[in-house]
């Protein structure tokens, strides 16, 4: 069985994710920002846990630290959502959004690489706005265009022992989400914005993010796959 460590362990996709890991026999290293919700999940599936900022690189490497010395590869389910019209958007909520999905990637992959046994992964999250053009979206698309670059960058740049890719989501039942899905209009709208006809639940990108750490997926690198109930393709 493997070691993995999970930024943002204790959000709405990395907590499926860490339950997914353990309930298959896998030790799990949850790095998050809020130490109570970290703790709680921790005790609940019997893993280890740090408390650390990932834009802050030197936390980031001190938080791994505190984990396995050895792992089998590492995801990092960190994001934002600050949805708004183009006019309002600031150069401050450019830099937040590049800064949460861009940097603290950055240092999660390359602290967590001389850690990973060869032949290991790396999963980072996208989203489906930096393939397809939504309105109030202007910094996540942004920022998530740039993930999607890294992740093909980190793939070169670690391949052939290092396996790197990531999630193109669209709109997920999570605690982050919860200022989107204010009402149950707004929700079923949403919905019905896709082909599947339904909001995706942290277990839907869980069980790629699974796929993909795992020796399954030992051919698979700089890739964005999505899982976005057919939003980008055919919606």
């Amino acid at each position: 069985m493997g070691s993995y460590a999970v930024f943002g362990g204790a959000g709405g996709v990395g907590s499926a994710l860490a339950r997914s890991l353990t309930s298959n026999g896998h030790q799990v290293h949850l790095i998050g920002r809020n130490e109570d919700t970290l703790s709680s999940l921790a005790e609940e599936i019997g893993a280890s846990y740090a408390v650390a900022d990932a834009t802050d690189g030197d936390a980031v490497e001190q938080a791994l630290e505190q984990g396995p010395d050895a792992l089998s590869g590492m995801a990092y389910a960190v994001g934002t959502i600050d949805l708004k019209p183009l006019r309002r958007v600031t150069a401050e909520d450019m830099r937040h959004a590049y800064d949460v999905n861009v940097i603290g990637a950055l240092n999660a992959a390359r602290s967590s690489r001389s850690r990973i046994s060869e032949n290991g992964s790396m999963v980072l999250f996208s989203s489906v706005a930096a393939q397809k053009g939504f309105q109030n979206h202007t910094a996540i698309a942004a920022a998530k265009g740039a993930v999607d670059a890294l992740t093909r960058q980190l793939a070169a740049e670690y391949a052939p022992k290092v396996r790197v890719n990531a999630i193109a989501m669209s709109l997920t039942e999570t605690p982050l989400a919860s200022s989107v899905l204010k009402s149950d209009a707004m929700r079923d709208g949403i919905a019905k914005s896709h082909a599947l006809q339904r909001l995706g639940q942290p277990e839907d990108p869980a069980a790629l993010a699974r796929f993909l750490l795992s020796e399954e997926s030992s051919w698979i690198t700089g890739t964005i796959l999505n899982v976005d109930g057919g939003r980008a393709a055919i919606a």
